[in-house]
């Protein structure tokens, strides 16, 4: 797959040229609009975009000159002319779309470039699937980009995952027409103790020319982040307060600062520029993690910039941010994150630029959105059966394999336990005093909350394996129990439940559906949200997608939990390279040390 039909600058520099010397006319012309040029951080009023085979030829006051009579003309009517938006980083996955219905969702929210890092798919499918992540992408009207997984499995030795990826696999995508880099390091102790394969990774990168993905997660910004540094990530998102930002500032890299459906890390980051006057430059905004129902209901990058501005930046900073920044990280300043000649013409008309309404998307030169509907086709892969029939479980669940036995003749135990933080990734270790029934240990209220079991329920080679812990923040109540077959990242089955025989419902059914979400109460199904595709995915429009994860967020409402997006906070509770504990399939593990701990603190 490439992306051939879309033409280089130096393949039509003569048309645009004929066409900013007045001997040829443009195919669009945008009139008398307000240029915001975010290489200078100026606006600019009545200026005129034109436009020839999808790439800017001119930006000036009056662009007459080169209008035939063939040529489309788009009135600006004093409307900002603003680039198109990209996403730093960000995984199509988690919106529980293809990369075709993803764009379909964000294209009317302006975002015409995506960073993408489709490590989920990675987990389970390996690189053929990482290919049809990638060849869906280059299908589509807008710039997908994609970063090769680095990390599968994200910690070797913590989590066993569908397949591998290895530096053998890093080096042949480096080849790809639509492969920009790396995607997140997320093995960031690998990388600060000189891990051989880690490092075969970020050189093969390196090498190509293209742009290392950091994610160091750890709060400890001392010797482990120095040794990271130097060996060659280039960004990171996993920042959560301002000296996070301004370490990684100050050391050459950018602060990749994200605001998703449960991530909310820009206040806290951005004061860097706003109070301590960093220069906002090496700032890149993105979301990371967005679901299908933000993105029908409140938008993309366009809702990061305006939550930027709302935190008191600038709005031209916040748009440089979510433009330039971004192009310039990843080499592509030439090519995209400005309206200035040779660049793709990939505009926005907007009438204000603090709330930024979406009026009308060009990309590529193209009218690909109006008044917050899209007007283009975004074309699909035919995807394979192979990509489809993902969940193997290996028997049917009963709620026994969900028990959790104590130690003999204890009468109640204490228990390692994941505590969620609402509207962050990290989760907290605690610790939980529980009961012990007929030699089995149950959830309870506890000192620190109401604590419920979890679950991971092996899902790639059918071993039929179940580990089981505790996990507490989530409020439930009653009889129930919430699965999903996205589990982050090696993407097993994670269950969460008040009572084990709804536990095993809720498996079986995921099983029974090819992969999804849903929950129980009583033994009756609440919700679901089929994921078919990798048991990641569904292939339908977003808005299908996102009546069904608005079923699935009032059914755990009704269960008792409020927190805010919190089936984003159940999806990561595997995602072991994320402090400070995590379960996965080989036991509970501490991200703070990178070893497995006991789900039962042994008898003293």
């Amino acid at each position: 797959m490439t992306d051939k039909a879309f033409p280089s600058w130096p393949d039509i520099a003569p048309d645009l040229i004929h066409v900013a010397a007045g001997r040829a006319p443009a195919d669009t012309v945008i009139r008398q609009g307000k240029w915001v040029n975010v290489h200078t951080r100026e606006v600019l009023d009545n200026h005129d975009i034109a436009i020839k085979s999808g790439r800017i030829a001119y930006v000036g006051p009056d662009a007459s000159y080169c209008t035939g009579p063939d040529t489309q003309v788009i009135e600006a009517q004093g409307r900002y002319m603003i680039p198109g938006l990209c996403d730093a980083h960000m995984h199509i996955e988690s919106g529980m779309l293809t990369p075709a219905e993803f764009a379909r969702a964000v294209i009317p929210h302006g975002t015409t470039s995506m960073f993408t890092d489709p490590h989920e798919i990675a987990n389970v499918l390996g690189l053929e699937g990482v290919r049809l992540m990638h060849d869906e992408a280059l299908l589509q009207p807008v710039n997908i980009f994609t970063q090769m997984p680095s990390c599968a499995p994200s910690a070797p030795g913590l989590e066993t995952t569908g397949f591998e990826i290895t530096a053998e696999d890093v080096a042949e995508a480096m080849h790809w027409p639509g492969i920009v880099g790396l995607g997140e390091m997320m093995n960031f102790p690998g990388v600060a103790n000189a891990d051989p394969k880690m490092l075969a990774e970020i050189a093969a990168t390196q090498r190509a020319g293209k742009t290392v993905g950091g994610h160091f997660a750890s709060p400890d910004l001392g010797r482990d982040f120095a040794a990271y540094v130097a060996g060659g990530p280039a960004d990171d998102h996993e920042g959560t307060c301002e000296a996070d930002a301004i370490a990684r500032m100050r050391q050459g890299m950018r602060a990749m600062v994200r605001l998703g459906s449960a991530w909310y890390d820009v206040e806290a980051q951005i004061t860097a520029i706003t109070e301590k006057g960093l220069d906002p430059r090496n700032f890149i905004l993105c979301t990371d993690d967005c679901h299908s129902g933000t993105l029908v209901h409140d938008g993309h990058m366009n809702r990061v910039v305006r939550h930027a501005i709302a935190c008191g930046c600038d709005p031209l900073i916040a748009l440089q941010m979510a433009t330039i920044n971004t192009a310039t990280h990843f080499g592509l300043e030439r090519d995209i994150g400005s309206i200035t000649p040779g660049r793709r013409a990939d505009v926005i008309l907007t009438s204000d630029l603090t709330d930024l309404p979406i009026e009308l998307v060009v990309a590529r030169g193209q009218i690909v959105a109006e008044s917050g509907s899209i007007t283009v086709d975004c074309p699909h892969l035919d995807w394979p059966d192979s990509a489809r029939g993902t969940i193997h479980l290996g028997h049917e669940l009963t709620a026994t394999d969900f028990e959790i036995k104590a130690p003999e003749g204890a009468n109640a135990v204490t228990a390692n336990v994941i505590g969620m933080v609402e509207n962050q990734a990290p989760t907290k270790a605690l610790k939980a005093e529980l009961p012990v029934h007929d030699g089995l240990v149950e959830a309870t209220m506890a000192a620190e909350g109401e604590t419920c079991q979890i679950a991971l329920v092996e899902r790639h080679q059918a071993t039929g394996g179940v580990t089981n812990a505790f996990v507490s923040g989530f409020g439930y109540t009653g009889k129930m129990a919430m699965a999903s077959t996205v589990a982050h990242d090696s993407h097993h089955m994670i269950v969460v439940g008040t009572d084990r025989d709804q536990m095993a419902l809720a498996a079986n059914r995921l099983a029974e559906v090819g992969g999804g979400v849903t929950i129980f109460r009583d033994g009756t199904e609440l919700a679901l949200v089929e994921l078919p595709i990798a048991g990641l995915m569904s292939d339908s429009p977003a808005t299908e997608v996102a009546a069904k994860a608005q079923k699935l967020g009032e059914a755990m409402e009704a269960c008792g939990c409020s927190l805010n997006n919190a089936y984003m906070q159940h999806s990561l509770l595997a995602l072991v390279v994320i402090p400070e504990l995590r379960i996965s399939d080989l036991g509970l593990v501490d991200v703070r040390t990178f070893e497995m701990i006991p789900v039962i603190e042994p008898l003293t």
